[in-house]
């Protein structure tokens, strides 16, 4: 450090070796650039004045490039943007949401915006039908300004803005009660404190010490970081001596993490994460009361690299785990916008957050290396994580709102299950439950309050519509039921919503493969009966297939199949989940008589009938009053943790309490899955109600 020659009263770091000199900020410039200067390759002093011209150069650039005004409709935003930026980006200027979860690649098709008027370049795309494209539908991401415009949000992207708030009208309603009081990780504690005097002199931190001291807080436990000493003295006086002051509790010691002017109550809300390997849901959650504001779902963008976890893995090692990470983000960020842009909120009012996910997906998102995990012996890097903050993250929400995430008791039991656990709550009581969450790492717990075992079985994505040609999750128009007639063979379907038929989701599939083994058009290898002559069973793309719905009653107006490869598929599902009871029960020296209960949990089929998924073989054939659906647990559980500290406890005991068993090695699990590929097994004894 050095005095300026210029002006000697600052002090500066940078020096000229070529006259000698040091130069502030202010009078930081070459004084030879023409000449020759052996110190040049390496002078801080040259390439900050180069910075500074090119920045200078790019800003005069833009300042002459024209601007266009862009107006959405309805609402009326007006945003002002450079020539040749694109929709979405003057859609964010002007903070209108738009569903972009493929983060602006024209890969998702989920921007779509109708062009009222105005000049616009839009890259040519497939994600848009003829119709869209009559009616002046384009993309926000791939067009271009070329003069001002304006813009519709089309009818159903309105439409999934009600939706998205009425889901979370519809969870509020299921999880009342559920949460008795209400304990956040991060508090807004307001605070009046007085101002000082000569007689009462003390530092302004001590003074915010003290206020927080007289409302409970355990200020000896209390840390402190820079960057709130530095706002420390504004906030203060422009407040007035009225401030709020956000606390997050560790489990050890307290942050302060922000203080602000004023004490009023600003509304704070939460979000509860869970991160599947399929699916990916947000509920927005009212921290004063619980409610739930809007509640998002949608397809897990890192499902482009694999539809189970091992081939997340794989591709996080050949294209990076930053990679994966982005993806994943970049869905659950469009979700929250969405939450918000529905719930009429801002980013900033979100300060607690929990995220549920199995163990790779919560790697992947925090950027954590998984590679590990599907090496002997199978051990992730992190297992149980302290409080984190959002903004390190990259969650679209108040940069330091506190996140708790899920822990997990192994590779391939992760933090979704034991959220699961935290609702199912049988770990408090007496009679022996098992509990399946059926999804694309399908993972199994069995035991009571006194002990828990729990392995993992890879199910794979079939019940969520994965490798499934005509798969699709339970949105609106997806099959739900099925019912074939013994002698016509034609099916009687029923859709979610009463849509026209999209495609199949689980609970239909489920229905489709015990109502084509009933009628006899399959048989319980999974093999069709080609001598068969009916209209509805023929060959397509060289297999066999059962034509469930005709082109001329589908929006797409092409045929729903179900293929002899899409019932292979689910087999090899059906039966990893079964073999996984069956192993686990014999591992603790059981069986089927022992179990008191049977919770299924799982997104894959709100309405599964029970009868049909044991004459198939997902379900063991045993008293049907033990069965309890209890739909996406692992997103009541992360709710539950995001409102109570109790129950976040809780999920640590819980997590502690399992013992993993590991099926990877287990020779009786591969004998097990092996006699499970049959409809409903090998081994009818098994099932004597279906056989």
């Amino acid at each position: 450090m050095g005095k300026c020659t210029c002006h000697p009263e600052k002090e500066t770091r940078f020096q000229c070796l070529k006259h000698g000199v040091w130069l502030c900020d202010e009078c930081l410039k070459c004084r030879d650039p023409e000449l020759y200067c052996k110190h040049r390759s390496a002078c801080p002093i040259w390439f900050i004045e180069k910075r500074q011209r090119r920045l200078q150069k790019e800003q005069a650039a833009a300042a002459a490039q024209p601007r266009f005004k862009v107006a959405f409709e309805p609402g009326g935003q007006v945003s002002e943007v450079p020539a040749g930026s694109t929709l979405l980006e003057a859609a964010e200027s002007a903070a209108v949401h738009l569903n972009a979860s493929c983060n602006g690649k024209g890969l998702c098709g989920k921007c779509k915006l109708v062009v009222e008027s105005g000049k616009l370049d839009s890259e040519p795309t497939t994600l848009l039908s003829d119709a869209e494209k009559q009616k002046r539908y384009v993309l926000a991401c791939q067009s271009r300004l070329r003069g001002d415009a304006v813009v519709r949000i089309p009818p159903e992207a309105i439409e999934r803005k009600l939706k998205v708030a009425g889901m979370g009208r519809e969870a509020t309603e299921r999880l009342r009660g559920l949460v008795s009081k209400i304990d956040p990780m991060l508090q807004e504690i307001p605070l009046e404190l007085l101002p000082p005097t000569i007689e009462d002199a003390v530092s302004d931190l001590d003074r915010l010490n003290r206020g927080l001291k007289q409302q409970g807080c355990d200020i000896e436990k209390l840390n402190v970081g820079l960057a709130v000493m530095r706002q420390l003295a504004e906030a203060m006086r422009e407040g007035h001596w009225k401030v709020t002051a956000s606390v997050v509790r560790h489990r050890c010691f307290n942050e302060l993490l922000e203080v602000r002017p004023g004490n009023g109550r600003e509304p704070c809300l939460g979000l509860a994460i869970d991160v599947g390997t399929t699916t990916i849901v947000v509920y927005l959650v009212d921290m004063a009361d619980g409610s739930v504001r809007a509640a998002a779902s949608e397809h897990n963008r890192q499902a482009a690299c694999g539809d189970d976890v091992i081939n997340r893995i794989v591709c996080a090692e050949k294209d990076g785990v930053r990679k994966l990470s982005a993806m994943a983000l970049a869905t659950i960020n469009s979700l929250i916008g969405e939450a918000l842009d529905s719930a009429g909120a801002h980013a900033r009012q979100v300060k607690n957050v929990v995220v549920a996910g199995n163990t790779v997906m919560t790697h992947l998102l925090l950027q954590i290396e998984p590679r590990y995990i599907r090496r002997a012996p199978y051990i992730p890097t992190v297992a149980e994580f302290p409080i984190l903050k959002a903004g390190d993250i990259g969650l679209k929400t108040h940069p330091a709102a506190a996140v708790f995430v899920m822990p997990g008791p192994a590779s391939f039991v992760g933090g979704d299950i034991v959220a699961g656990m935290l609702y199912a709550g049988f770990h408090r009581e007496v009679p022996l439950t098992l509990f399946i969450d059926v999804g694309t790492n399908g993972e199994i717990v069995l035991g009571n309050r006194e002990w828990m075992m729990t392995a993992a079985c890879s199910a794979g994505p079939a019940f969520e519509g994965g490798g499934i040609q005509w798969g699709m999750r339970a949105e609106q128009g997806a099959i739900e039921k099925v019912a074939i007639h013994p002698e016509t063979f034609e099916p009687a379907l029923t859709t979610v919503g009463g849509e026209p038929p999209r495609g199949i989701c689980g609970s239909g599939m489920i229905d489709l493969i015990s109502e084509l083994l009933s009628a006899g058009i399959i048989d319980r290898s999974g093999r069709f009966a080609s001598e068969l002559r009916h209209p509805r069973i023929r060959k397509i793309r060289d297999e066999w297939a059962y034509v469930l719905v005709p082109a001329d009653q589908t929006p797409a107006n092409e045929e729903i199949v179900f293929t002899e490869s899409d019932l292979k598929n689910l087999i090899y599902s059906k039966g990893a989940v079964y073999a996984g009871f069956t192993t686990l029960l014999r591992e603790a020296g059981l069986d089927f008589t022992a179990v008191d209960h049977v919770l299924i949990a799982g997104g894959f089929g709100q309405y599964l009938d029970i009868e049909k998924a044991v004459r198939i073989g997902l379900l063991p054939d045993i008293d049907r009053s033990k069965f309890r659906y209890l739909g996406n647990s692992s997103i009541v559980g992360a709710y539950m943790a995001l409102l109570s500290e109790k129950y976040r406890r809780e999920a640590r005991e819980i997590c502690h309490a399992m013992t993993y068993i590991d099926f990877s090695s287990n020779p009786r699990y591969m004998d097990e899955f092996t006699s499970a590929l049959f409809l409903p097994h090998t081994n009818l004894e098994m099932f004597p109600g279906v056989a």
